[in-house]
């Protein structure tokens, strides 16, 4: 196959600039550096179809790699025809291929290569053939060995089934017309394990839906339902359907036969055919729901990010709690900590919660605070009512914005949290991150990982590897569309700049602090492994 012919009619994209883009790819440059940086290569292609193109080329790639492999193992058992070889060609999905190479497989014993062990493959032959003018018992009685485990000629008979069985199974035709059965006609079907337990799957315990259109949110539930063992699932097809069309194909014209095949076809389909089929579409299901969250997480995420900052406003972070209070912490402008503070406002009595209000009002009129930044976590709702009447008795005018907090405790407990304020208990430091995520939701939140945000369901079902690259690129593309203040840009965030590694990150620090400021971008060619 030609990829970049493949790719050039796929995408529309000129010839020139797709070389160059997979040129570039090639070489480990990273989409948004691409994206960016590359324009007069790639024709100004955006980083959304550069990553569905980066995609499509591995998947292209991966289908020719296969295709090969797959050949070479069927050329080096003698089996190579032109038939094949045309078909192998001819494949446009790794399922496609799979059907044509599955005869080929080496298999594990199973009960048709056992039969031929005995010596039953020509009795096989000739049953399927239906080239026999007899009863297949008679036929059968020949090819009783005893040396060799056949015993009767119903021993015979069975094991010339067995292996029919498997041949059908193997017909890469029978398999591409019963997956187009099971994509348009299947439903996925669920009921409760135990209809006595309560579970959040209730709604899945009498639940059918066709498999052509159903959602992806509902597909990954009832995996996750199956996993956790409340639910049972199964993929219906209409069986007795597909089991007549394929009798028809097989043209069943022999008396002597025409039984014996009808019921080896049958336990064809039932035993070995129909339990394939369902993985595969049970994992193309999966596969489909998956992208379609890793979509929805990476759209919630990107929003998130590029969530307006809040610049040059003095804020003043809760974050609420009820046993162990709300911790307090102050910071200028820029998003420095000034002051930090402990209160009880929620279930401490009355005296207490006086003295909360003391502070709280202190803390805004010292430092003449703009905005009060509240988590939405616990005891959010109490907080903010008690920073409202706070608000009423102050001097200043002040307003309060309720600020998402999830992954906060993730960051506050992590390496960098620790660097960062090495003197502040885990607490405050979540105090600090809540304020600062309404200072530049940007900065803060790509110190966290991309997991922890807390922008989707079903998280930790998904392909690990593809849902972290994804929102990883996500969080390049966005840092990479804003830009960053060097001179007040922390190694996390400069990080994430198309080009810039952790280490050189780490450099411009490093050059910040025995330099001072930045006045010029020039400047940047001072330091260390950053070159023009």
């Amino acid at each position: 196959m030609n990829i970049l012919n493949r790719l050039e009619n796929e995408f529309n994209i000129k010839r020139e600039f797709l070389q160059n883009t997979v040129n570039l790819l090639d070489e480990g440059n990273t989409i948004p550096f691409i994206a960016r940086y590359r324009k007069e290569l790639t024709g100004s292609l955006d980083d959304q179809v550069l990553r569905e193109l980066s995609e499509r080329l591995s998947y292209l790639r991966n289908l020719d790699e296969t295709r090969e492999k797959y050949r070479e193992s069927i050329q080096n058992s003698g089996a190579l025809t032109p038939e094949i070889c045309s078909a192998l060609e001819n494949a446009e999905t790794l399922a496609a291929l799979e059907d044509i190479y599955r005869p080929f497989r080496p298999k594990r014993r199973t009960r048709a290569t056992i039969a031929v062990e005995k010596g039953l493959q020509p009795l096989a032959d000739l049953i399927f053939a239906q080239n026999i003018k007899t009863s297949a018992i008679n036929i059968a009685a020949d090819f009783i060995n005893e040396e060799k485990g056949v015993f009767t000629a119903e021993d015979a008979l069975s094991g010339g089934k067995d292996i029919i069985a498997e041949v059908i199974s193997d017909n890469a035709k029978h398999r591409a017309y019963i997956r187009k059965i099971y994509q348009d006609k299947a439903y996925l079907s669920s009921v409760a394990a135990d209809p006595e337990k309560q579970s959040v799957y209730e709604m899945y315990y009498e639940f059918r839906e066709s498999v052509k259109k159903i959602a992806g949110h509902r597909v990954l539930a009832v995996n996750r339902g199956e996993k956790e063992e409340f639910l049972k699932v199964k993929i219906e097809a209409p069986d007795e359907d597909i089991i007549n069309v394929l009798n028809s194909k097989l043209n069943l014209n022999n008396i002597f036969t025409r039984e014996i095949i009808e019921e080896v076809l049958r336990d064809s389909y039932k035993r070995l055919i129909q339990p394939s089929i369902e993985r595969e579409i049970r994992n193309e299901l999966t596969e489909k729901s998956e992208e379609g969250a890793i979509k929805v997480f990476g759209a919630n995420l990107k929003q998130l990010l590029l969530q307006p900052p809040v610049k040059n406003k003095t804020v003043i972070a809760l974050d609420p709690g009820i046993r162990t209070g709300c911790k307090v912490a102050v910071l200028d402008g820029a998003g420095k900590p000034l002051d930090t503070a402990v209160i009880y406002p929620v279930s401490h009595g009355e005296k207490t919660l006086e003295q909360a209000k003391i502070t709280l009002k202190k803390l805004i009129e010292t430092y003449n605070a703009d905005i009060l930044a509240i988590g939405n976590g616990t005891a959010s709702r109490e907080t903010e009512a008690f920073a409202a009447e706070v608000i009423k008795q102050t001097t200043r005018k002040t307003y309060y914005a309720i600020v998402n907090e999830a992954g906060a405790s993730v960051y506050s407990a992590s390496k960098l949290g620790a660097e960062e304020f090495p003197n502040y208990d885990v607490t405050l430091r979540s105090a600090v991150s809540i304020g600062r995520r309404l200072q530049d939701p940007l900065a803060e939140l790509v110190k966290i990982d991309p997991k922890s945000i807390g922008v989707g369901q079903y998280q930790h079902d998904m392909n690990q590897k593809k849902w972290s690259e994804t929102l990883a690129g996500i969080v390049e593309a966005c840092v990479n569309t804003v830009g960053v203040d060097l001179n007040t840009a922390s190694p996390a965030l400069l990080s994430y700049v198309a080009g810039i590694s952790a280490a050189v990150a780490k450099n411009i620090l490093t050059y910040r602090e025995e330099n001072g400021i930045f006045t010029d971008r020039k400047q940047l060619l001072k330091v260390k492994k950053l070159g023009p």
